[in-house]
């Protein structure tokens, strides 16, 4: 039934679905579960190549004994605000970290992506995102200095002089672009490559593709975030009420 944790007879259920080449919807649908449940699951234990469930089971065991030992008895989560549930909000940041790394971020970097996106003001301090991640303050800056390579959060400082990191609405705007560019490299070192292996050779040949497909990518994407800039700045239409 919906809700709750998984058994081990779901994960194993999970294990023959993906050898059959099912689709985690599917999965998800033959288990009566969310779709979600099912993506978090497999991609924290080891991806759809790596999933097993036996391993899988035991480290869900680990992790809940951790939070146990972690949390003092009579301890509750924080409330939460605008009345969200404190429960869900977990589970839901969890799958968003894990949609993160599947898309090839590292799984620290997408756990910072994640906490600041889903904080209300979008800006958290480092001390705030030790606290909140509870790990170390050189594994917050490690993923603060990749995520700031990347684009995707910029630094400020506070009216008490704190570093804080940010992701605001152009952020993914500003990550679309970097990867553009970054596309756009691979493009020129394509196209030198033509030159030093010789033109009309396969190789050269196999380069010069890669170059035409890897141009049209670039700009298709450089030219798809700027049209759709706007709609970060667009606030969604809110339903009538009848």
């Amino acid at each position: 039934m919906p809700g709750g944790r998984l058994t081990q007879h779901e994960r194993q259920q999970i294990a023959l679905g993906l050898a059959d080449g099912l689709a985690y919807a599917e999965i998800a649908r033959r288990l009566d579960r969310p779709t979600s449940t099912v993506t978090r699951e497999v991609m924290r234990n080891g991806g759809p190549t790596g999933y097993r469930a036996d391993l899988a089971h035991r480290a869900t065991e680990r992790r809940a004994q951790r939070r146990r030992q972690a949390a003092p008895r009579g301890t509750e989560a924080p409330p939460q605000a605008h009345g969200r549930d404190p429960e869900a909000m977990r589970e839901y940041e969890e799958l968003f970290t894990t949609v993160m790394m599947a898309s090839g971020m590292p799984k620290m970097m997408a756990r910072v992506m994640a906490c600041l996106t889903l904080t209300d003001s979008g800006s958290l301090t480092a001390a705030e995102l030790v606290g909140r991640l509870q790990v170390s303050p050189a594994s917050v800056s490690k993923a603060v200095a990749f995520l700031d390579g990347q684009g995707m959060v910029r630094r400020e400082r506070d009216e008490r002089r704190r570093e804080r990191y940010i992701v605001d609405d152009d952020i993914w705007y500003r990550s679309m672009m970097a990867s553009a560019k970054a596309i756009a490299q691979v493009v020129e070192t394509a196209r030198q490559g033509v030159g030093v292996l010789g033109a009309g050779t396969p190789a050269a040949v196999r380069m010069e593709s890669i170059a035409r497909f890897l141009d049209f990518v670039s700009e298709s994407t450089a030219r798809a975030a700027e049209q759709a800039r706007e709609v970060l700045h667009t606030k969604a239409a809110t339903p009538s009420e009848d």
